[in-house]
């Protein structure tokens, strides 16, 4: 099914893919869309006219070729359905087969009106073809080809033994020559390649003939008399003149057709070949499009996804110095603290003043240093601010911490002055300074005591607030 258009339900030529992921034959979504204002896909209709969207809406500038589905299309195995025909082979070959096969009904290029196999043309045109006619030499009449089969077919034949003789004398017979080196072949070699040179060169050699029958034609006159011996009637002689010009006409018909046949199937591999040239320039043109695409949208995700998190700060930043952190999943968090997969969580960032220092919280829910195992640790961190050039340092404000009992009877406050010695409270080198606090803020059975309501909902609520005046 997915090589079938969603148009005309065949098998896809030059395969393109429209936005909403279904495909067409490219002069399939051409038509539609040159017939057809606001072209809506069918498949989409067909599957759920409840969730059409814009993505259905046909347009060729929002399609792109299927590289990968008309390789696969190019690949598959098929056969010939022609009636008698024993093709097989794959897609690829096979319009060039349709061109050859032997067994496909065409019209008589004389325009009789008949419709014949292609490998039954030839015997058409000679036997059949009411339009294949010759005008005698003689007495000026148009006869057509078929009045002639039976006439003379004896003194044709006797021409065609003289002929055969000449070229298998022993004088004319080479070793390592064509057998048709007597109609001008030049061709020498071995006998193996003697033989794959006569296969290939049928063409060839058709041409020389033909060029040979018509040197003969020029010497008829005088064959003629020889030939007279052959019968007791005068008039035959004329008679056969005529009839091996008929003849030859009918030759000359025959192989202008299968000319005819190899230029068509030239200008047809040809056209091909530049139509494939085009494809794949378009292919080309569009990879580097979408490669030029792709490479937009991926500096347009890390906008937003730097704007997501400029907008995520600014709602949860403050600039007077408290901070209220509300940590969710505490349960989760806790069990990773304790595993060491998280080992601890940094809150987001905020400000003693609009132009203040940058600062935020560290928690280990599992503990650290001292409480690791059995408290809560909870530390405060100094981080590099955009007006530090403009604050005193070292960093002097008393710093409090509050874990919010949700059922407002026993919140957990600890605090502390700064140690004016201490590096965590230096002008920050770095993004950030070593975090300094409460090792041993809260024990671990006090946290999840179910007396207390610090974790509630498995959320809890911790608090800072540093004194700016």
């Amino acid at each position: 099914q997915k090589y079938l258009c969603s148009n005309c339900n065949n098998i896809l030529k030059k395969a393109l893919q429209t936005l909403c992921g279904h495909r067409y034959c490219s002069a399939c979504l051409t038509w539609i869309v040159r017939n057809n204002k606001n072209a809506i896909c069918q498949k989409c209709k067909e599957e759920d006219p409840n969730t059409l969207s814009e993505e259905s809406l046909l347009a060729e500038e929002r399609a792109f070729g299927d590289a990968a589905i008309n390789k696969e299309i190019s690949e598959l195995r098929v056969h010939c359905v022609t009636p008698g025909c024993s093709w097989s082979g794959i897609m690829k070959d096979f319009e060039e087969h349709q061109s050859l096969c032997e067994y496909a009904l065409i019209p008589c290029h004389t325009g009789c009106g008949h419709v014949v196999m292609r490998r039954k043309l030839a015997d058409h045109l000679e036997n059949g073809c009411v339009n294949n006619v010759t005008v005698c030499q003689q007495c000026q009449c148009s006869l057509a080809s078929s009045e002639f089969q039976n006439s003379f077919q004896l003194v044709f034949d006797y021409f065609l033994c003289i002929f055969f003789l000449q070229s298998h004398s022993p004088s004319s017979a080479t070793k390592d020559g064509c057998r048709f080196s007597e109609v001008g072949c030049s061709f020498r070699g071995s006998k193996e390649k003697i033989k794959e040179h006569e296969k290939s060169a049928v063409g060839a050699h058709m041409l020389l003939l033909l060029q040979h029958m018509r040197q003969l034609k020029g010497t008829l006159c005088s064959a003629a008399k020889t030939a007279h011996g052959f019968t007791s009637q005068p008039e035959l002689s004329l008679n056969m003149i005529s009839e091996l010009e008929n003849k030859l006409h009918v030759f000359e018909n025959i192989v202008a057709v299968l000319n005819k046949e190899v230029e068509s199937s030239n200008l047809e591999i040809l056209a091909f070949r530049r139509q494939s040239e085009l494809d794949q320039n378009i292919i080309r043109g569009l990879e580097l499009k979408i490669a030029e695409l792709h490479r937009c949208l991926t500096q347009k995700d890390a906008g937003l996804s730097s704007l997501h998190k400029s907008l995520l700060f600014s709602e949860q930043a403050s600039y007077d110095g408290i901070f209220l952190w509300k940590i969710t999943d505490v349960g989760r968090k806790l069990q990773d603290s304790v595993t060491g997969r998280t080992v601890g969580l940094y809150s987001p960032a905020f400000y003693t003043a609009k132009y203040g220092y940058k600062v935020c919280l560290r928690v280990y829910l599992n503990g650290d240093g001292t409480g690791k195992g059995t408290h809560m640790s909870l530390f405060f961190v100094v981080m590099k601010g955009d007006y530090d050039a403009l604050l005193p340092w070292p960093f002097r404000h008393k710093v409090t911490f509050m874990l919010l009992d949700q059922n407002n009877r026993e919140h957990i406050i600890d605090a502390f002055r700064p140690d004016l010695t201490s590096a965590s409270f230096q002008r920050p080198v770095n993004d950030m300074n070593v975090a300094s606090g409460c090792p041993m803020f809260l024990p671990l059975s006090k946290l999840q005591s179910p007396k207390h309501a610090y974790v509630k909902e498995d959320t809890l609520f911790l608090k800072c607030i540093i004194e700016t005046n």
